[in-house]
């Protein structure tokens, strides 16, 4: 990878979130009119004039820092998928979530974030999850750490938890997009952790991770806006994650699902507990 990204970059990318938040996300928040938010693929799955506001916005101030980049946001994404095949050949690409968490937002619950992700011919090489209700970043540079960023100024670098016996470990999961009989398996299995939640906000989900306040999360869909830059922020911060087979995560991949733990025993005892012993059958006779 040759493509460079650096810290002054990437705290570039948190400043347009910044002030696209100020400007059109939390002016609208709880204060949306009648009209303004819609389904997309499902009633479940919300878009808002806030969320087509922030992302024609960011996707402005880009253009203007990175002329000729690549730009791939949730939105333009559902009117047109072929945008995340220009991931690939990209020398530079940002894929932008405005507002993850939607269904929070339009709830009125402040648990909701905005995504940029940097990538360099399929590889992500920065990440920013901005927070607009409190107005700090977690930012990951490749190769250069995880770090939070606050109002003020401070700095406090992430790490994720301590590997933990499987009885002690707390997770994230949400089970409604996994197809059967996998929804089943996992949902049986879950009281073999300590803890389980979902806050319909991988953006905060992801900060959690980051910062050590959870030890595993898994996902199934694979929306690249969702997951980028929560992905590196997590592998900067010293985590270990990969698809449900044992495969290495990108951008590109769109099914196969996605597992985190603090390290690869953690990931394997993980997996092998939620997924059942069928997932480590069909290893042995793949290698």
């Amino acid at each position: 990878m040759s493509r460079t990204f650096t810290l002054e970059d990437t705290r570039k990318l948190a400043a347009v979130l910044a002030e696209t938040a100020l400007t059109e996300v939390m002016p609208r928040f709880r204060n949306l009119p009648e009209g303004s938010v819609r389904g997309k693929s499902s009633p479940r799955d919300l878009v808002t004039d806030a969320d087509e506001a922030a992302e024609r916005m960011i996707g402005a101030r880009l253009a203007k820092l990175h002329p000729g980049a690549v730009l791939i946001g949730e939105e333009a994404s559902a009117r047109n998928p072929a945008l995340l095949n220009m991931l690939v050949d990209a020398d530079l690409a940002f894929l932008i979530d405005p507002i993850d968490g939607t269904r929070n937002y339009v709830a009125g619950l402040p648990l909701f974030g905005m995504m940029i992700a940097a990538c360099h011919r399929g590889d992500v090489i920065a990440g920013v999850i901005y927070d607009p209700v409190n107005r700090d970043s977690a930012l990951a540079v490749r190769g250069e750490g995880a770090w939070m960023e606050y109002e003020n100024g401070r700095r406090v670098p992430l790490t994720v938890a301590p590997p933990a016996p499987l009885e002690d470990m707390d997770g994230l999961i949400a089970t409604g997009a996994l197809p059967e009989p996998l929804r089943t398996t996992v949902n049986s299995h879950l009281s073999r952790l300590a803890s389980t939640a979902s806050l319909r906000c991988a953006a905060h989900e992801y900060r959690m991770l980051a910062a050590g306040h959870c030890h595993i999360a898994l996902y199934n869909q694979l929306t690249a806006w969702d997951h980028a830059a929560g992905w590196l922020l997590h592998r900067e911060a010293g985590g270990y994650a990969a698809r449900f087979d044992g495969s290495p995560y990108k951008p590109t991949h769109r099914t196969g699902g996605l597992l985190y733990a603090p390290d690869a025993g953690s990931w394997h005892a993980a997996r092998k507990a939620l997924l059942g012993e069928a997932v480590e059958m069909a290893d042995a006779g793949n290698p």
